[in-house]
């Protein structure tokens, strides 16, 4: 058996938003941003993003205030869990539907 030369391989690709493909209607809960709370709209700059960092479906902008697409948001919670100022909270998608707004 000879040797072969190791290669690598990688990736350039960055996720976009929707790469996971629409929510729909089974989506459980909702991160909603308490904005009062949120380090970049309390300062006005940008500062810290890790919701923006942790998003898997890359949904939470990147913007003075953030901003959640919920067209495409899971409803996974990893953005409540990173944020140390505990601005976004889970909130059942059901309080929603009861208000009009289905997303």
């Amino acid at each position: 058996m000879g040797t072969r030369e190791c290669k690598q391989i990688a990736s350039l690709s960055e996720s976009a938003p929707g790469d996971g493909g629409k929510t729909g209607s089974w989506r459980v809960l909702r991160p909603v941003i308490d904005l009062t709370r949120c380090i970049p709209a309390k300062k006005g700059a940008p500062a810290c993003f890790l919701c923006w960092l942790y998003c898997p479906d890359a949904v939470v902008t990147r913007t003075v205030p953030p901003a959640i697409d919920y067209v495409y948001c899971k409803g996974c919670g990893i953005c409540a869990e990173e944020c140390p100022a505990r601005a976004i909270s889970m909130v059942e998608e059901t309080s929603f539907m009861l208000e009009g707004e289905i997303a």
